[in-house]
């Protein structure tokens, strides 16, 4: 990562008003892109793309870019603020492009969406403000053509395709490790059938593709300071051609467990139904009518689905040394795979209980 003065070099580039040498501070608590607080006129937000994460980030900024350009026009047509209900790209000032190139990195500028806050944790009121504005950011983008945006990770939800890497993990066994997680081995394999479920109502066009989002965790949201409200759904970088049912599955996933997925007590690792309610609610009501009958009978199918994912996840990344998540401690992946798991057998156990929650609302 370029020091101070580089990157001071780096916002000159951009299409905004700066002081010659513009106060730069670390901002935030993400931990994908280095990102910094600039002194400009607007307040903006300056981000170096993770090429780790993210190997063609030209994608990751030409979805973005097109995305939020497209937002902008649909909060305008609502009678909102369009500078505050989505993210503002300022432009190379030279090329007009939404981002700026230099010595083989990208750089984006970002509106600051000033007196807004997030949250790592949440009740039912948060959730449902949340949930219509995920509705609101599916509907907006409802007639964007999902088809033209880049897959910037490609087989993201490619459940089986998840599946059969697993498997070929379990079966390789490079660290030897299968053979102390059998149970988990078989909890995974017993639910073989449930990970073609969505990618084969996709398939058939029963679930249609549309613009997700794919990082539906409650801190993308932001709300206003002032009144609670939720204003934005931030976090663009995963922006993908999917299903929404990932989007919805995971932000109960996360919001609607009752504890972190650090949680080694599996006795505390459950879904909160109060919280399921309340997002299904303000999903629904935004945008309940234009789901496809499919769609809305798989809602509450999506929440195991996603975490079973995750687990999924998690157990082939232990089995292959910990190559992909960061970790804290050895077994930390297992630990969390046993989470994720947990939470696929409350979802089991509640599934006719989220079923009604969407046939009500």
């Amino acid at each position: 990562m370029p020091d101070l003065d580089a990157l001071r070099a780096v916002l000159s580039r951009f299409a905004v008003d700066f002081d010659d040498r513009p106060p730069l501070s670390p901002f935030g608590n993400g931990n994908v892109h280095a990102t910094y607080l600039a002194g400009t006129v607007p307040p903006t937000v300056l981000q170096c793309v993770n090429r780790a994460v993210f190997p063609d980030p030209r994608a990751v900024m030409e979805n973005v870019a097109a995305v939020t350009r497209h937002l902008q026009k649909r909060i305008v047509c609502d009678g909102e603020d369009p500078l505050r209900g989505t993210l503002t790209l300022i432009p190379d000032r030279e090329t007009g492009l939404p981002y700026v190139l230099l010595d083989g990195e990208y750089y984006r500028l970002t509106r600051l969406i000033p007196d807004a806050v997030s949250f790592d944790v949440a009740g039912p009121d948060a959730l449902y403000r949340a949930a219509g504005v995920y509705g609101r950011f599916v509907r907006r983008l409802s007639d964007f053509p999902a088809d033209t945006l880049h897959e910037v990770i490609p087989g993201f939800h490619d459940t089986r395709a998840r599946f059969e890497t697993f498997l070929s993990t379990v079966e390789a066994d490079p660290f030897g490790r299968a053979a102390s997680v059998s149970d988990e081995i078989a909890f995974v394999l017993a639910r073989e059938a449930d990970c073609g479920v969505i990618v084969d109502a996709m398939a058939a066009g029963d679930v249609p593709l549309r613009v997700t989002h794919n990082d539906t965790k409650l801190n993308n949201f932001l709300f206003d300071k002032a009144t609670g409200d939720c204003i934005a759904l931030i976090d663009l970088d995963t922006v993908m051609p999917g299903s929404l049912l990932f989007d919805y599955g995971d932000a109960l996933r996360a919001g609607a467990a009752s504890a972190s997925e650090d949680e080694t007590d599996l006795d505390r690792v459950f879904f909160k139904t109060e919280n399921v309610a309340a997002f299904t609610r303000g999903f629904l009501e935004e945008f309940g009518e234009k789901l496809t009958p499919r769609e809305r009978e798989l809602l509450p199918f999506s929440v195991k689905l996603i975490t079973l994912e995750c687990g999924m996840r998690f157990l082939t990344d232990y089995l292959a040394g910990d190559v992909y998540f960061r970790t804290r401690y050895p077994a930390h992946n297992l630990a969390r795979a046993r989470n994720q798991f947990a939470l696929v057998c409350s979802a089991e156990q509640n599934l006719s209980a989220f079923t009604a929650l969407v046939e009500q609302a």
